[in-house]
């Protein structure tokens, strides 16, 4: 469910840490951490706030979106599967959007099209699906990359949801151009 002031104000009660505090927190556990195990679990928890459009603002302030883009370049696979989860949930808001593209993102979100992980695929099908505009379109529609996205598309007999969504990327952003 996503969040407002009041219901922020319900759940973390008398004594609970305000979500700003409480992300800059996260941020700070995931610059100290040592563990792998320990930045997976943190990246995959500021992915998850980053579905929230509550969060988006708090997100960018704390330049959370600049750390799933720096996790990108991580030979850990979960590490860059989390990252760009993350990339897709913020991406649906234009001005988290435009963080990624400033930050040169849309180069390290094509790399994740090649991932053996079969989420990070779908992540980063979903992040450019988002991140696809006017001022993006040259660089994103590349015909290796539409040609990889078309490949995506018909697999649908190796996985439907996979498909379905390379072929809404298609739909939306390669029948323009016909």
């Amino acid at each position: 469910m996503f969040t407002n002031d009041q219901r922020q104000k319900e759940r973390t009660g008398k004594y609970g840490s305000p979500r700003l505090e409480y992300l800059q927190e996260l941020v700070t556990q995931f610059q100290n951490a040592t563990s792998e195990e320990i930045k997976e679990k943190i990246v995959a928890n500021l992915g998850n706030f980053a579905y929230d459009p509550y969060n988006y603002a708090f997100l960018r302030q704390l330049n959370v979106l600049e750390l799933f883009l720096d996790c990108l370049t991580e030979p850990n696979e979960r590490l860059v599967e989390f990252a760009i989860g993350g990339i897709c949930n913020a991406c649906a808001d234009p001005a988290n959007a435009e963080v990624v593209i400033q930050c040169d993102g849309i180069p390290l979100i094509v790399q994740c099209l090649s991932s053996p992980v079969r989420n990070t695929v779908s992540y980063a099908l979903g992040s450019l699906y988002y991140l696809c505009n006017a001022t993006t379109r040259d660089e994103i529609l590349r015909p290796e990359i539409v040609d990889a996205i078309k490949r995506f598309a018909s697999a649908g007999a190796v996985n439907v949801g996979f498909s379905n969504l390379a072929q809404a990327f298609l739909d939306k952003h390669v029948s323009e151009l016909n």
